[in-house]
């Protein structure tokens, strides 16, 4: 259960980050609304998954799904290229992420 509530967490954390870019340094409600409650809710699954999973492992896979997600989206509303080394650098991030799980 505490792999799926990271893994959840992780693309909560893509939700708050791109929230906080549309933000405009809090000055537009509804971005900055979406960031607070998901960056809660992320925080806050976080916090649960690392009841059982070790905190480096925890952390790292909430940052990967987090950042992986958040340059994927990105690039596919176009704020971002979408070159060749990118998607395979992310894809590297999201290998490593596999490994810490199977590993676990």
């Amino acid at each position: 259960m505490s792999w799926i509530v990271v893994v959840a967490a992780g693309a909560l954390e893509a939700v708050w980050a791109t929230a906080l870019g549309r933000s405009e340094g809090f000055t537009r409600l509804w971005p900055s609304a979406v960031f607070v409650v998901a960056v809660v809710l992320s925080m806050g699954g976080l916090a649960y998954a690392m009841r059982d999973l070790p905190t480096g492992t925890a952390y790292a896979v909430w940052t990967g799904i987090g950042a992986s997600l958040t340059v994927i989206y990105a690039m596919a509303t176009g704020e971002e290229p979408a070159t060749l080394v990118r998607i395979l650098l992310i894809g590297g991030i999201v290998a490593c992420v596999a490994g810490l799980k199977f590993l676990h």
